[in-house]
């Protein structure tokens, strides 16, 4: 059962860049590169109904895993590995199951109460998640796994950059460079969030098959 957890963890991960990619494929005026992951549920999009499926079933897929990570860390650090769950399981709704049900519009300037809901949960869930590898790094040093322990720590670092140039993006005396392309900063903000993750979970999966 816990080699299971361990899969649905990864096949959420590995899908939140993979599905967002192929969607691009059927939205003609989407980019990866200059437009957000959300705004492919945008109401004029015409992926809206399986990006918003999608959302849901990822939120629930890393919901579904938690109890890996209780069973992989409880022994090493309960409070650390409550927070973790916690942070988590706080990404999984506001950043993902948020995001089925509450869209952002197709253009920023538009402000509705579903897109505000939707920005106030995704940005919680990615802040507390940016903390997942850290969190990761001491749990890894605590329990003598040095490698995961400065692989998550040099995620970390990249992930904070990224977040920074992602919000940054936004800002409007950064259109028109290279800073404004906030498509591809929160794709390079998630893989470096993942990675520990991703790490954890292929380690969980080897030991389990042993």
């Amino acid at each position: 059962m816990n080699r299971l957890f361990w899969i649905v963890l990864i096949i959420a991960m590995t899908g939140d860049i993979l599905v967002s990619w192929l969607l691009a494929l059927f939205y003609k005026d989407y980019s990866n590169v200059k437009m957000s992951i959300s705004a492919l549920g945008n109401p004029n999009s015409p992926v809206r109904s399986f990006f918003n499926v999608w959302m849901l079933i990822e939120g629930v897929l890393f919901l579904t895993a938690l109890p890996a990570i209780y069973k992989c860390y409880h022994e090493v650090s309960g409070g650390l590995t409550y927070t973790l769950m916690a942070f988590v399981a706080i990404f999984a709704i506001g950043a993902c199951i948020f995001t089925c049900f509450f869209s952002v519009n197709e253009s920023k300037d538009v402000v509705t109460t579903a897109s505000k809901i939707h920005g106030a949960g995704s940005v919680i869930g990615f802040m507390l998640f940016l903390f997942v590898p850290l969190l990761i790094a001491i749990l890894s040093f605590k329990n003598d796994q040095s490698a995961i322990g400065v692989i998550s720590i040099i995620c970390f670092v990249a992930a904070l950059v990224f977040f920074a140039l992602f919000v940054m993006s936004d800002k409007e005396e950064f259109a028109n460079t290279v800073i404004a392309n906030e498509g591809l900063w929160q794709r390079l903000n998630l893989i470096f969030m993942y990675l520990p993750v991703f790490i954890v979970a292929f380690n969980g999966l080897f030991k389990l098959k042993e």
